[in-house]
């Protein structure tokens, strides 16, 4: 049992480099080890998507997004030709089981398999199933909690398939929320007592959609989406300015658009966008017992919009910081640290990807 390329929560592979395919760009990144259980940067490079070629994680294009992966790998001189990938969260049907303590890998496995299809819409035989073992259960240590993990095998050969083809292996396929909790961890780390015993949101704002996850010492305790991305800015941009949705997302990120565009267009957009964190925290205090959050961690390309932090702050009246995983890494001659500062909140995924080198073998 397991993802035929490789284990999708527990991969066996170790050179690598992370490779993510979002909806609206491909960015690769390769980590070192440092001294003293740190990392390095040592190479990164992102390459805007055509339009549309990836759509809610499917790759629709095909050509086109092994043309992008190929012109990004070439700029980016990668020392292995192995990869960690993920699947959109969307994708995959996650679920937490106990099962008793003690079992032997092949009891553990059927014991997986007998619940997976409780929870599972196809036939075991269509899905690649995998599972990780997260430690005893804190209400019943008598038994483990295990994490299941499941994708429609079609999903995973479309990513893999990519690799292929621009001359890659997808040695893990892993799960993007997962990823990105994975890079969460070391910000988690720069905060005080490293975040012990604190509520943390991390709210990523992606080209189509805004996703919630909370968490408290390192377990997730509620996840969201919400219909609202930086697309809308976009597009707000391109009506504006009589642009194609193209021209205005290079004028947005090459700063040429007229003075007039920050009160006219990016205020609206970053109260709008304030708005929807404060309503979606709202749907999580009605619907936990928590009635808190300590820290607001704001991921994806829209966070590094100059003042959005202090909007979002003002908005939640929660502390709020731009996500920056690789605060304290080393960086190597290659990468431009100012660039690296600049991207840093939208690469939580992939470096949540290029982590997977250092998991126990």
């Amino acid at each position: 049992m397991g993802f035929d390329i490789s284990s999708l929560l527990n991969p066996k592979a170790r050179s690598l480099f992370g490779l993510d395919i979002s909806s609206s760009a491909v960015k690769v990144l390769e980590l070192s080890a440092a001294g003293k259980g740190g990392y390095r940067v040592e190479r990164y490079a992102t390459e805007i998507l055509p339009k549309d070629a990836v759509l809610d994680g499917n790759i629709v294009n095909f050509d086109a997004v092994v043309d992008t992966v190929r012109r990004v790998c070439k700029r980016f001189g990668a020392s292995t030709q192995n990869v960690a990938m993920a699947l959109p969260a969307s994708a995959v049907i996650t679920k937490k089981i106990l099962v008793p303590a003690g079992l032997r890998e092949e009891e553990l496995e059927a014991q997986v398999e007998a619940e997976a299809n409780q929870y599972i819409p196809f036939s075991i035989e269509e899905v690649n199933l995998d599972y990780h073992v997260i430690g005893p259960s804190a209400s019943a240590p008598e038994e483990l909690e295990v994490l299941i993990a499941a994708s429609k095998k079609e999903r995973v050969e479309d990513r893999v398939a990519v690799a292929d083809a621009s001359g890659l292996k997808a040695v893990v396929v892993d799960v993007d929320s997962l990823a990105s909790l994975a890079a969460l961890e070391l910000i988690e780390k720069q905060l005080p007592q490293a975040g012990r015993d604190q509520v943390l949101a991390l709210v990523d704002v992606g080209a189509h959609s805004t996703n919630l996850t909370v968490l408290r010492n390192g377990q997730q305790v509620y996840a969201r989406e919400q219909a609202f991305g930086g697309v809308q800015l976009t597009q707000d941009v391109a009506r504006q300015y009589g642009m194609s949705f193209e021209e205005a997302e290079a004028a947005k990120r090459g700063g040429t658009l007229p003075d007039s565009y920050r009160d006219e267009l990016l205020l609206p957009f970053m109260e709008s966008l304030a708005l929807e964190v404060s309503r979606a925290l709202q749907f999580f205090f009605t619907s936990t017992q928590f009635n808190q959050v300590d820290h607001l961690v704001l991921a994806g390309g829209c966070a590094v919009i100059p003042g959005l932090d202090e909007i979002v702050a003002t908005r939640t009246q929660v502390n709020t910081l731009i996500a920056n995983p690789f605060a304290g890494m080393a960086v190597s001659d290659k990468v431009r640290a100012k660039s690296l500062l600049a991207d840093a909140s939208s690469l939580m995924v992939v470096c949540g990807l290029a982590l997977r080198r250092f998991d126990p073998i």
